[in-house]
């Protein structure tokens, strides 16, 4: 892996975390019904997570908790952090005062016994990351032996991909900062990701303690080809290129 970022701007961007305070609102409601989250991320990452009834499981970057939701309706006994206050009000407001929410930032420790949970789910979250290694880590430690970490980012194809077809000269290896800015519910707010290729982010989970078990490129919800005819019009088949899931195991 590199050890050094390539593309590198060195101007100062909000942390996601204040960033995402900022669209909180809009964003939360985009998520709930979107294309890529609602009827792509959100059902694969269920399917991946199987049965989990009596499991405890922590929400890694929470968000406004619909994740939250869905495991605790199937049986699962969940906590969620986040770094973005404003995202956990809002969680807060869905999942109600007994929900086992808390304020925290992947990028440090965690306020969590060693081997406290059965599985973690980091939702698209890893790719606000420039360095894995301290956060896998710790993940890794609040895992019992055997847990299953679960973790969904942006695919690494897409932005060469798309560079690619808009003409530019297509970056894939090394990691590379990107900043977008995003509006949503009338406010903006500038989010930068680190991509990185696939090798790297594999190297990252097995020098963590972890063994792969499970790539995948999934299908979209079959509902999802009626809800959003226009967006799929040119997709022949039950798959779109946009995220990348795995399932991990700790050693």
């Amino acid at each position: 892996m590199p050890t050094a970022p390539e593309d590198h701007d060195e101007s100062a961007r909000p942390s996601p975390s204040n960033a995402y305070d900022l669209i909180a609102e809009g964003y939360a409601a985009e998520n709930e019904t979107s294309l890529p989250n609602a009827y792509y991320e959100r059902p694969a990452m269920l399917e991946l997570a199987g049965e989990v009834t009596g499991r405890r499981i922590l929400d890694a970057g929470c968000g406004s908790g619909p994740l939250f939701a869905a495991l605790r309706d199937r049986g699962a006994i969940v906590t969620g952090i986040d770094a973005s206050a404003g995202m956990l009000e809002l969680a807060g407001r869905r999942l109600g005062a007994d929900a086992d929410l808390r304020v925290a930032d992947l990028a440090g420790p965690l306020p969590f016994p060693d081997g406290a949970f059965d599985d973690v789910i980091a939702s698209l979250v890893l790719h606000y990351l420039e360095d894995w290694g301290p956060t896998l880590a710790e993940l890794r430690r609040v895992l019992r032996p055997g847990g299953r970490l679960l973790v969904s980012v942006d695919h690494p194809f897409v932005i060469p991909l798309t560079r690619h077809m808009a003409g530019e000269k297509p970056r894939y290896f090394g990691i590379r900062s990107r900043t977008e800015r995003w509006t949503m519910g009338g406010q903006t707010a500038q989010l930068t990701f680190w991509d990185r290729p696939l090798h790297a982010m594999t190297e990252s989970f097995t020098a963590a303690g972890f063994r792969i078990s499970v790539i995948s490129e999934p299908p979209f919800a079959p509902e999802a080809r009626e809800l959003f005819p226009d967006e799929l019009r040119e997709i022949t088949g039950p798959r779109f290129l946009s995220f990348l899931f795995f399932v991990l195991e700790a050693g």
